[in-house]
């Protein structure tokens, strides 16, 4: 069985044939993980985000999934926190039927790890609109378009800090706690026109990154201590997740966050102020005394 046959039904159909779907962060190792299943079982899907060269590698590894079948991939520039960039993309997205219906955001991004009193007015706020505004702009103007359709799905990526205290990950913990309550309400709200939307909340998942904590061994040994599958998440398995919440297999699925996470949050989020430390970090507090 080849890549582009796994999403097939024995009678050659796909469970999201014809579907349309736009995933913003579509060039980083998440999106482009989700936009791989998505067009393999049948979407047309619109990869955005802001740097090309990322996406069009994306693009080519969407190409080999969809292999003989119906899907399709396509991609745009855009930047997630352009109102007018995001409402051309939902254009695009919708195509010449004007139907969207999925769409996974992705975009986010947090400040640099320090204590709370060592931030700044300006990395809160940045950390704050990276994460909650570049979905509040695909909930609006994608969501508007699936409300004139007659509905839709669409999936936030937040993350285990979310609902963790992370110690040094004081603006990043609050902005996605804010996307959730978002997307709950927005939930609540558009139920009733048949729009769903949902949350996955990665834990350490690799990125393709050589700094990322994924790949810092003093990093790992302080979360496999806290977690029982003791191996860092891949793209692909936050990727399925999204796949569910995002087709009609979750159709009576609305407001929920599954954590995927390798069962870290059955713990607790580790400590890794050391980690900073060793990084060339200023991790102490502010006011507090040395002695």
């Amino acid at each position: 069985m080849s890549k582009g046959d796994k999403g097939m039904g024995s009678d050659g159909t796909q469970p999201l044939g014809d579907m349309r779907a736009v995933v913003t962060g579509g060039g980083g190792a998440i999106g482009g993980a989700a936009a791989v299943l998505l067009a393999r079982d049948g979407a047309h899907v619109l990869l955005a985000g802001r740097t090309r060269s990322k996406l069009e590698r994306a693009a080519e590894r969407v190409t080999e999934a969809i292999g003989s079948g119906t899907g399709s991939v396509d991609l745009m520039e855009v930047d997630a926190l352009d109102e007018e960039a995001v409402i051309e993309m939902a254009a695009r997205a919708a195509g010449p039927e004007g139907r969207i219906d999925m769409a996974v955001a992705v975009v986010g991004g947090g400040a640099t790890p320090l204590p709370v009193l060592a931030q700044t007015v300006a990395s809160l706020e940045h950390t704050l609109t990276a994460n909650i505004t570049s979905t509040f702009l695909v909930l609006k103007h994608v969501g508007t378009r699936m409300v004139a359709g007659g509905g839709g799905s669409i999936v936030a990526v937040s993350s285990m800090q979310a609902t963790e205290s992370a110690p040094m990950f004081g603006p990043y913990c609050a902005a996605k706690a804010g996307l959730e309550m978002l997307c709950r309400v927005a939930a609540d709200e558009l139920g009733a026109a048949g729009v769903r939307v949902n949350m996955v909340r990665p834990g350490l998942t690799r990125n393709g990154n050589d700094g990322h904590l994924s790949e810092d061994p003093e990093a790992l040994e302080r979360y496999m201590v806290e977690q029982p599958l003791a191996r860092p998440g891949e793209a692909i398995d936050i990727g399925q997740a999204i796949r569910y919440l995002a087709g009609p297999e979750s159709s009576w699925v609305t407001g929920e966050s599954i954590t995927v996470d390798g069962g870290t949050s059955l713990r607790r989020f580790p400590d890794l102020t050391e980690v900073w430390q060793h990084r060339g970090v200023d991790t102490s507090i502010p006011g507090r005394s040395s002695h």
